[in-house]
């Protein structure tokens, strides 16, 4: 099943960061970066992958101008209902905005559906393109350590699953066994050097959700509100700790033009 086909079938996109623990923590924390680096309000910003603009709707609310360009021509139909929000079916690889011409870029989804390194550093290259000089890239990926994590916690860490756990642990290639589609999951470091390659400065990577977010999980919706101010504070302290940060299962990097 190709990417637009899987998305095209999934219907509940627009819940993913709400409908589980881990997911709301990550959204929360991710407007938190975010928010921390972006000036507070005025910025052209391109959300490239931005599916049904989850995260385009609040950057809206806050004030910047925000256009998605996502290949799911469903995701797009939505995201251009929100208010403040434009949006166009496109490919992270060949974007459709002038040179210099956006203050922020997104890159929220691209980097883990792009499982060629080489369709991920032109992915990078077209949001440097399009990057004004001193403009900011936000760039996200999935940790190699997610399914250990994930199925080490909630009890379904099988003989039989932990080769394909270790693969992704060891090369990256993620072959779909606790869901979603086969993606690329990076390290910290590996997103990192990626960033460096394409010519970013002033990088700096942190661990989304922290180490605590597999127990939230497994705690449940309902444990949900009494968990998550220490579970944000977890994340927090050891965001860019070399020893915990791929206990994260997002990385968020931002990066300089």
């Amino acid at each position: 099943m190709t990417l637009v086909e899987h998305y095209d079938t999934e219907t509940a996109e627009n819940t993913r960061l709400v409908r589980s623990p881990h997911g709301r923590l990550e959204f929360r924390r991710t407007q938190e970066l975010v928010r921390r680096a972006i000036p507070s309000t005025g910025q052209r910003v391109l959300d490239v992958g931005g599916a049904t603009g989850v995260h385009a709707r609040w950057l809206a609310a806050d004030g910047h101008s925000v256009h998605v360009v996502d290949p799911v021509a469903g995701h797009v139909a939505e995201a251009v209902e929100i208010e403040g929000v434009t949006a166009e079916v496109g490919d992270a690889r060949a974007l459709p905005w002038p040179d210099n011409s956006a203050d922020t870029v997104l890159l929220m989804g691209p980097l883990y559906h792009l499982t060629e390194s080489d369709d991920r550093a032109q992915a990078i290259a077209e949001a440097r393109r399009v990057l004004r000089p001193g403009g900011l890239l936000f760039a996200a990926a999935i940790s190699r350590y997610l399914s250990a994590l994930e199925t080490g916690t909630n009890g379904q860490l099988t003989e039989q699953l932990s080769t394909a756990v270790e693969e992704v642990i060891g090369t990256g290639r993620y072959d779909g066994h606790v869901g979603f589609v086969p993606a690329h999951f990076h390290t910290a470091d590996e997103l990192r050097d990626e960033l460096e390659t394409a010519g970013l400065s002033g990088i700096s990577v942190y661990g989304v959700e922290g180490p605590a977010w597999p127990a939230l999980d497994v705690a449940g919706l309902e444990e949900f509100d009494a968990r998550v101010d220490a579970a944000l504070r977890c994340a927090r302290l050891v965001e860019q700790d070399p020893l915990l940060i791929n206990a994260s299962a997002h990385f968020l990097a931002v990066a300089v033009n």
